[in-house]
């Protein structure tokens, strides 16, 4: 059943609101019609006689320089096969989405219907002149290495065949750590490699480059060890065939320093693994099931260095540390080739960066205390935000320093400077969100569960383990909604009105009645209360039955967030609570507030708003830079707002100097770092970015961030509420299935931080 509705959800997100995952976006003007005729005729002609005068001149009119081809004939997809060219257009469409979101590279995907060999290279090199690289993609061995070898020497923009040296590069910088950490030198160790296709040829090419010997490598095919008395072995297995009596996998792994697996789930046995040498490394790389299973590998050896091509274990092997960046430093060198130079260059800068001080987002994101080099963090995290500006400078260098690059780069801070620049849009900061969410999911209530949405985002929660749901609502209809999507899973379904609740009702509505007796509640009303869905739902994390709360899907915003400002206690410290949107922007994410709650705060109000939304911001692991938005700059205005805002400001500050916050500013000075400098360079925002706006009142925040999301299509996370004593947080009216999972993850993340808080004090109290 519950693969059934996957397969759905897999089909209608490929099918809608649109069939397919990338589109064109244009990047120049075209509302009027001298803009149509700058872009098109007559305009477009002069761009095409200075192309014509000198080809180079297509880098500096046209796209060419920022797109990349990924092309496939669809012979070996994934772990599908050969399912034709066609089949293959939505994994194409995939890697061209990874290649956009972690290096910023615009890409067309091609599929193109042939298997012959010259037909194929023949039709890339005939629209070649299009793009600045050529990804291949999911391509079957041998024809693989025949197809890279000719068009790299045929063609003057580069090439990567990304199955075979994106897993060698990544596991290649993997293994220089691993013998680092394990005291053994690459001349010396034995390797058996299990798998011979592209990417277990290229690996081994690739550790043979790093100093491996090839008399000290095994490689096994399906049919066993492949040996030199082997008959009938294509050339690329035959460069790797041993002399050595050995026939099975089993037999190759007796004292092996090193095992590589690109083959396929649970082919090594405890057993083979024990007959290792002392400090094993293994690269289990099969996905989703590896060689051997990570647990098991790890209970039998404590001596072992474990990786896998699994995000859920320790040491990924992910293609995605690899080939986006990579172009990118070849991109912007405008590099003839993809050399090996490069190659070595993103193996040694990726080995590097993993010995380097991880920054704590880095750590907040995978729930770490502290990563650092060692067996268990051997290679960067996909989520480090510095692949974009490590790797890419070192592949730049490379292709200068081989003699491939056409267009080198003189100013590397500039260029760093740009690199950060495009880090993205936000898209990142969900995902490192839900997967930080996932390390310690949390017991989450919906308190509208008999709504067909709500249901669909705790599904979504409960399958995506971001947390354990807990369902409020009339039972019979949860079961229904639950039926219909295929929901099957046995989780807590909760009616705050049956009679089976009647003993924790009475139990709440006494503890409730208790802090509000002198409020003008008596314990009748308490109990009247508590059958209600919010009320009792508050209770339930205030009793610590439940971790954390979100509800408002189907009320206005006023009527749910009274109960939880009756209910739960403000944190320690906050007069005054507040609420801010996160706004995915292009220029990266951005916070808003006060959205929903004070209407007119005072200047202290605005301090301890911004406080409160700095603190957020560094939760999601961003270095807050703080505006405090009005309609005048630095006093040019002596109105009653502008002098509330300036106070605000000044009393920050006097009292925390190390936050980084100025205003009064204009949104437009804000958001823009030149136009702040030339005119105002003595703001302490002087060089830097404004990540976090506070406005003056309710209505400005409000107004903004929901035109930010109706005219802009900006994504937004929240409401966040902030200063509450627990994770409680309230959603928009008719919020989205995505705002839900969105707002669930924060309340997740935000129980994880509360209980990390609470375990400190106790620590430092005892």
């Amino acid at each position: 059943m519950r693969d059934s509705r996957k397969r759905h959800e897999a089909l209608l997100y490929h099918a809608k609101p649109k069939p397919g995952k990338i589109a064109v976006v244009p990047t120049k003007k075209y509302a009027t019609q001298h803009d149509l005729s700058l872009a098109y005729s007559p305009g477009v002609a002069e761009p095409c006689l200075e192309i014509a005068k000198d080809k180079n001149n297509v880098y500096k009119y046209t796209s060419k320089g920022n797109l990349v081809a990924v092309i496939s004939n669809g012979t070996a997809v994934l772990g599908l096969g050969d399912i034709g060219p066609e089949a293959s257009k939505p994994v194409m469409e995939g890697k061209g989405l990874l290649f956009k979101i972690f290096a910023d590279i615009d890409v067309f995907d091609i599929e193109v219907d042939t298997t012959d060999v010259d037909k194929f290279v023949e039709t890339v090199k005939a629209i070649a002149p299009t793009f600045g690289g050529i990804n291949l993609e999911d391509i079957k061995a041998p024809e693989a290495f025949e197809i890279e070898r000719r068009l790299k020497e045929e063609l003057d923009i580069p090439v990567m065949h990304d199955d075979q040296h994106g897993t060698a590069i990544i596991s290649a910088a993997a293994l220089k750590n691993a013998l680092e950490i394990n005291k053994k030198n690459i001349e010396d160790v034995k390797i058996v490699v299990n798998g011979a296709g592209a990417a277990a040829i290229s690996c081994t090419r690739l550790y043979v480059a790093l100093g491996a010997k090839r008399e000290n490598v095994i490689m096994c095919d399906s049919k066993g060890v492949i040996r030199k008395d082997n008959e009938n072995l294509t050339s690329q297995k035959a460069e790797f065939a041993t002399h050595i009596d050995v026939n099975t996998l089993e037999e190759a792994m007796l004292n092996a320093d090193v095992f590589i697996g690109l083959s396929k789930g649970n082919v090594v046995s405890p057993e083979m693994l024990l007959s290792m040498a002392k400090n094993p490394i293994v690269f289990a790389m099969a996905n989703p099931e590896p060689e051997i299973d990570y647990d098991l590998a790890i209970a039998t050896r404590e001596d072992i260095i474990m990786a896998t091509g699994r995000s859920d274990h320790p040491n990924q092997v992910n293609n995605v540390l690899g080939f986006p960046f990579i172009f990118r430093g070849a991109l912007d060198v405008r590099a003839k080739k993809i050399n090996e130079e490069m190659k070595m260059a993103a193996v040694h800068a990726l080995a590097d960066l993993a010995k380097q001080s991880v920054p704590e987002q880095v750590n907040i994101v995978y729930d770490e205390v502290s990563l650092s080099f060692g067996k268990e963090y051997i290679i960067p995290k996909p989520f480090d935000p510095r692949l974009i500006y490590e790797i890419p400078p070192a592949i730049a260098k490379a292709a200068m320093d081989s003699g491939v690059a056409q267009e080198p780069i003189e100013d590397w801070d500039k260029y760093r400077e740009e690199l950060m620049d495009r880090s993205g849009t936000g898209s990142k900061e969900v995902r490192m969100l839900h997967n930080r969410a996932k390390k310690a999911p949390k017991r989450l209530v919906f308190a509208e569960a008999d709504h067909l949405d709500v249901l669909k985002a705790a599904q979504r929660v409960y399958e995506e383990k971001i947390g354990h749901p807990i369902l409020l609502g009339r039972r019979e209809i949860i079961l229904e909604l639950k039926a219909e999507l295929g929901f099957d899973a046995d989780i807590p379904i909760i009616d705050p009105k049956t009679d089976e609740e009647e003993a924790r009702r009475n139990r709440y509505a006494e503890a409730f009645w208790k802090t509000r007796q002198r409020k003008g509640v008596t314990f009748l009303e308490a109990q009247k209360w508590m059958r209600e869905r919010n009320y009792f739902a508050a209770m339930m994390v205030n009793s610590g039955e439940a971790d954390a709360l979100i509800t408002g899907y189907s009320r206005p915003y006023p009527s749910v967030v009274k109960p939880m400002l009756e209910l739960i206690e403000k944190d320690q410290g906050v007069t005054r609570v507040a609420a801010t949107n996160m706004m995915l922007t292009k220029q990266g994410p951005m916070f808003l507030a006060d959205t929903t709650i004070n209407i007119n705060p005072t200047a202290k109000d605005l301090a301890k708003i911004t406080q409160l939304t700095s603190v957020l911001a560094k939760m999601f692991g961003m270095k807050p830079n703080v505006a405090m938005l009005g309609f005048s700059n630095f006093g040019s205005s002596k109105s009653e707002s502008s002098t509330k805002i300036r106070e605000a400001v000044s009393y920050i500050h006097r009292n925390y100097p190390n936050v980084v916050v100025d205003g009064e500013l204009q949104a437009d000075f804000a958001l823009n770092p030149e136009l702040l400098a030339k005119e105002f360079p003595f703001s302490k925002l002087n060089g830097k970015r404004a990540n976090v706006l506070i406005f003056p009142n309710l209505e400005s925040a409000n107004i903004t961030y929901k035109l930010m999301k109706a005219v802009d299509e900006v994504e937004s996370i929240g409401p966040i509420l902030l200063g509450m004593s627990k994770p409680v947080h309230i959603l928009q009216l008719g919020a989205s299935v995505d705002e839900m999972v969105n707002m669930a993850a924060v309340a997740v993340v935000d129980a994880q931080n509360k209980e990390m808080k609470a375990k400190k004090k106790e620590l430092q109290n005892s």
